[in-house]
């Protein structure tokens, strides 16, 4: 859950794309919608589109840090977004989107529910969808990923309520890092569903007022600073009960390559954003297992489409490939046993080039959806 407000320093430098910001190329044929996010306005160029691709290209003109969001006709399953747009920076979302009414949101200090507005796609189903036959297979494919790594995920946590439900401190800690690799891994379409996503990640700071702090982070807390896991039964059960209901909504949903290629994306802006930094995992210094899940369903994000990738632009495939690779021959330096050293061993010399490799490999990435949607 991309929530990070202060960045350190040694990180911030080395940032260029997720501190700085960058705009990605264009789709050929897209249509464009330049996005004003301001403290208290969410201004569009346009409120209507046709079928098919568009561009939104959001900057920030706001002090604050802000996201946004295009939302479903129901206002709550996100089609795509981008989080932490950082003041005087601009950022592009790449959506493919059929007619019907939809709703855009500017979230100035990424809290609430944003400032909304309708979004209009006109002209029919038949122009909108840029799936081929390959990408459709691609999507189907990562689908069938994601709903492994869900099941795979509710496995992890019902053993892990059932450590905390027993007062086992040590095997909880044992098992929290493991079981959160999937969640980590499968974010994006986690995250589509807004309602789950704050019960289940969502950090202490991130809490907004009088809604009570659930979910894995809580547990966190109590197993590594309060070292007690007093009052945590209930929170436990809830987390259990949000992870099936997670598993059951993934099930149902319906993805395309687009979607697919823009949650990689937004898997290399959760590192850049949280794992880099250190502020994900605050408690128990487990980020590297997070950075490793995130790049994990980036990379799976990618090798779906990359056959797609290679007859559009070999270049942009070949960087892609050796760029992961340099990306993941780095963390594997940080492995011991079956996970990772904690990241407060990590130099700031260390964290510094682990950050640069993520901007390497985000660049190339953010091309990824403009790239398979032309």
């Amino acid at each position: 859950m991309s929530r990070v407000r202060v960045v350190p320093v040694v990180v911030a430098a080395a940032l260029g794309l997720a501190a700085c910001g960058t705009a990605t190329p264009s789709s050929a044929g897209a249509a464009a919608v330049a996005v004003s996010s301001t403290s208290d306005a969410c201004t569009l160029s346009a409120t209507t589109a046709p079928a098919g691709a568009t561009v939104f290209s959001i900057t920030n003109n706001a002090d604050d840090t802000t996201e946004f969001y295009v939302y479903a006709a129901d206002g709550e399953r996100v089609i795509g977004e981008v989080e932490n747009i950082g003041p005087a920076t601009t950022r592009e979302l790449t959506v493919v989107l059929d007619p019907g009414t939809y709703t855009t949101a500017c979230k100035p200090g990424m809290t609430g529910d944003g400032i909304r507005a309708d979004f209009v796609v006109t002209g029919t189903a038949s122009a909108s969808r840029s799936d081929s036959a390959a990408l459709a297979a691609a999507a189907s494919t990562y689908k069938t990923w994601v709903a492994g790594e869900a099941q795979a995920l509710l496995a992890g946590t019902t053993a892990f309520v059932a450590a905390v439900k027993a007062g086992d401190i040590p095997k909880a800690k044992a098992l929290y890092a493991p079981a959160r690799t999937h969640w980590e891994r499968i974010e994006p379409v986690a995250e589509s569903f807004g309602d789950l996503d704050p019960k289940l990640d969502a950090r202490e700071n991130d809490v907004e007022a009088g809604t009570p702090w659930t979910g894995w982070h809580r547990i966190e807390k109590a197993l590594w600073v309060e070292r007690s896991l007093a009052g945590m039964r209930a929170v436990a059960d809830q987390m259990l009960v949000d992870t099936k209901e997670l598993v059951g909504r993934i099930g149902d949903v319906e993805l395309t390559a687009d979607q697919v290629t823009n949650g990689a994306k937004e898997l290399l802006d959760e590192v850049a954003t949280g794992k880099v930094t250190g502020e994900e995992e605050r408690y128990s210094h487990t980020d590297l297992w997070d950075f490793q899940a995130n790049v994990d369903g980036a990379r799976k994000a990618y090798d779906v489409v990359r056959d797609v990738v290679r007859a559009k632009d070999s270049a942009l495939a070949a960087t892609l490939d050796s760029t992961f690779a340099a990306l993941q021959k780095s963390l594997d330096s940080y492995r011991r046993g079956t996970g990772f050293v904690l990241y407060t061993a990590l130099t700031p010399a260390q964290v510094k080039a682990l950050a640069a490799q993520v901007e390497a490999l985000s660049e190339p990435l953010s091309e990824l959806t403009s790239t398979v949607v032309s």
